[in-house]
């Protein structure tokens, strides 16, 4: 799954327990009729995908939904969700990463090994 917005918020990485389990948080606006605020959490290693990025920027997050399930010590059963980021991407004309578009056609070289007897099947 995937969600599109603007980034309201990057939060600063956490770091939990003796493990050194690490989550960061960011926040993204959609733009549709009735915006939403949609917070998702980058852990571990993947809270590094989010320091090339600022507030501002339209993103593509690819993101995986998290569930589970805790009993409190009353007994009582609570569940729980989360959306977690594993990849995201930045929108923005211009500033595509490099590899990504292709090259100009004037950077080709032309075909030398043409010959007229050669089949060619295009409409045109």
């Amino acid at each position: 799954m995937e969600v599109e917005g603007k980034i309201k918020m990057i939060g600063e990485t956490q770091t939990f327990g003796s493990n050194g389990f690490r989550k960061r948080e960011v926040v993204v606006t959609t733009e549709e009729q009735y915006p939403q605020h949609i917070m998702v959490e980058f852990v571990q290693d993947k809270t590094d995908l989010l320091n090339n990025y600022q507030v501002g920027q339209p993103v593509k997050i690819g993101i995986n939904l998290r569930g589970r399930e805790w009993v409190n010590p009353q007994g009582e059963t609570k569940y729980f969700n989360s959306i977690q980021g594993w990849r995201i991407e930045n929108l923005q004309a211009g500033n595509a990463a490099p590899g990504q578009t292709p090259p100009p056609a004037d950077q080709f070289e032309p075909a030398q090994d043409l010959k007229d007897e050669d089949y060619d099947d295009l409409p045109f």
